[in-house]
């Protein structure tokens, strides 16, 4: 993926605001923890064309291009990419912004693909919907 300059013309799945208590002996925010918060948005629309439970079975390409810093308020974008029979792909992106500047002043700071795949009630997968 080409670094972009504007973040994506959709709406965030997720909003937040590093804290001090996501931060690593040296003050910066642990990547996990981004990771994290990655994960959860991504599930958003994989919940939604799963119409229901899904679980996180892989990760593929994550890229760390920026820091982020305590305070920084940071908006995670998900839009799926693909699926198969039981499974979903999700391209998420990580954008920071200092607060109390201006949207415009948004910088990439992670990226990757997120696999996750339909899970039925013993938590075993099953087929999308349409897709039995």
């Amino acid at each position: 993926m080409t670094e972009a300059a504007q973040p994506p013309a959709t709406q965030p799945v997720g909003r937040i605001i590093a804290m001090p208590a996501d931060t690593n002996p040296e003050g910066d925010i642990f990547g996990g923890w981004l990771l994290a918060q990655m994960d959860v948005a991504g599930a958003t629309p994989a919940f939604e064309l799963a119409c229901g439970r899904c679980a996180t079975v892989a990760l593929d390409g994550m890229v760390f291009h920026q820091p982020v810093s305590v305070g920084d308020e940071v908006s995670i974008y998900a839009e799926v990419i693909g699926s198969g029979r039981t499974s979903i792909r999700v391209h998420v992106e990580a954008w920071k912004r200092a607060r109390g500047q201006p949207q415009a002043a948004s910088v990439r700071v992670t990226q990757g693909v997120f696999t996750y795949v339909a899970i039925d009630q013993n938590r075993k997968p099953r087929p999308l919907p349409g897709k039995a």
